[in-house]
């Protein structure tokens, strides 16, 4: 069953509850015109009785000759003493009577209903009525009965028609079924047909949309939804690799010619020293690159390793303080470290170590005056701040600040990569927390990431 289309699927569903449900209606239309039909029956039974008995009371008159409605091709009538003698009886029935033994004691109690599958003089089955009366001081038994044929054939009419139109309406309600569930499923057709016609060289496109508000209009509206959020990440991809590859193909271009010079023209071994300590700094510079791409690719994954443990604030800002103290000093720089005793993170030292150098090298290289390092702490979440008095970030550069090869100005990039605030937030991340940047009101930028405590 589940590997059928779902347009037959939902018209065999549709098929098994309209079934159910014409069967349901036939057999209730078909109990409830028995059940009519036996109550009209019965009903005359009932007035042809009383007539009849009233008769026998107050006449001597016979049934051959009275004027009691009796049709001797469909009906009868009998009227019996209390020893089961026949008293009187319609021509037909002379010298055999109707009751007899327990059922003649029955009726000469309450008035009771039996029924026959033969009568002489009738066809078919009979069903008659039985019920005492009182005459001359002596009680008799009026019986009176009429054949159920004309019942038992509409009853069969019922059922023919029943039975013929039922599996005919069952087939046309099922066409219709199967004419509705294409008419409904045509949109989601429409929309696999175009989808098979998206590749990766036209990302732009989209699903059509069905004119009606249902559920159909929104999943198409939640695919093209989709289809867009995949067209940005490949975008984003495609301008990581052609950033990735610039980055790559400047540092080895530059390796490269400061080989061939030194092959070609360096004579003496100081030369070729300088030559090869060039090299060995764009070597450096590339492995530094290539670990950066690394941290990027395994945290989009969700796989960047971290050994996690209970890590104090000052010891990173302590190993932050040793690695950068010489070289701010030397650019004529301040760097503030503010105290953090007491304040503790679950977190990978190493990468914590990273994220925060990286927010202090930006600052070095893109900001201007003194560097702060701080730390805030609140609601179980530990913010460890880098601000510096410089100029700050542009605008327009705040909400891309975290994007991979991203430069608020790239003509002054000072040799970075564009990669280390996006590391940054890719270890926030790792870690459950975020990253963040902003302009202070006094001056300058402030970089951060947030941690669980």
């Amino acid at each position: 069953m589940s590997r059928l289309p779902i347009r037959l699927r939902i018209t065999l569903a549709f098929a098994a509850a309209m079934a159910v449900v014409l069967t349901a209606l036939g057999l209730f239309i078909y109990l409830r015109y028995a059940d009519h039909l036996n109550e009209s029956f019965d009903q005359g039974l009932r007035s042809r009785e009383a007539e009849l008995g009233a008769l026998a009371a107050t006449s001597g008159a016979g049934l051959q000759t009275s004027g009691a409605r009796i049709d001797k091709q469909e009906s009868f009538a009998q009227v019996l003493d209390a020893n089961g003698r026949i008293v009187d009886t319609v021509p037909q029935l002379a010298g055999d009577p109707l009751l007899t033994g327990a059922d003649l004691e029955r009726a000469s109690r309450e008035q009771t209903f039996f029924n026959r599958d033969s009568v002489p003089g009738l066809e078919g089955h009979a069903r008659m009525l039985a019920g005492p009366v009182q005459a001359n001081g002596r009680t008799l038994v009026v019986v009176v009965g009429g054949s159920i044929d004309d019942r038992d054939e509409s009853l069969a009419n019922l059922r023919t028609i029943l039975l013929i139109g039922g599996p005919v309406a069952l087939l046309l309600a099922s066409l219709a079924g199967y004419w509705v569930a294409g008419t409904a499923l045509r949109p989601v057709e429409a929309m696999r047909r175009r989808a098979a016609e998206i590749s990766a060289a036209g990302p732009d496109q989209r699903l059509p949309l069905p004119d009606t508000d249902d559920e159909l209009r929104r999943l198409g509206e939640t695919l093209n939804a989709m289809l867009g959020r995949l067209e940005t990440a490949l975008a984003r991809e495609r301008a990581f690799v052609d950033d990735a590859s610039h980055e790559l193909r400047t540092p080895l271009a530059t390796h490269k010619t400061e080989l061939e010079l030194a092959l070609r023209y360096a004579n003496t071994p100081e030369e070729m020293r300088a030559a090869l300590r060039s090299a060995i700094e764009e070597v450096d510079r590339l492995i530094g690159l290539a670990e950066d791409l690394l941290v990027l690719a395994r945290s989009q994954d969700g796989k960047l390793a971290l050994d996690l443990r209970r890590v104090g604030v000052r010891d990173v800002f302590d190993g932050v303080r040793e690695r950068f103290a010489g070289r701010v000093e030397s650019s004529g720089r301040e760097l503030t470290v503010e105290d953090a005793d007491g304040l503790h993170v679950e977190g990978d030292r190493l990468r914590l170590d990273q994220a925060l150098s990286n927010l202090v090298e930006n600052a070095i290289q893109h900001g201007d005056g003194g560097i702060t390092v701080r730390a805030n702490h609140s609601d179980g979440r530990v913010e460890l701040h880098v601000e510096d008095r410089g100029p700050g970030f542009p605008p327009e550069f705040i909400d891309r600040a975290f994007e991979r090869f991203s430069r608020a100005d790239p003509a002054r990039s000072g040799g970075g990569t564009g990669l280390g605030l996006a590391i940054v937030e890719a270890i926030a991340q790792a870690h459950r927390g975020r990253a963040q940047v902003r302009n202070r009101d006094a001056g300058g930028a402030d970089a951060w990431i947030e941690l669980p405590q």
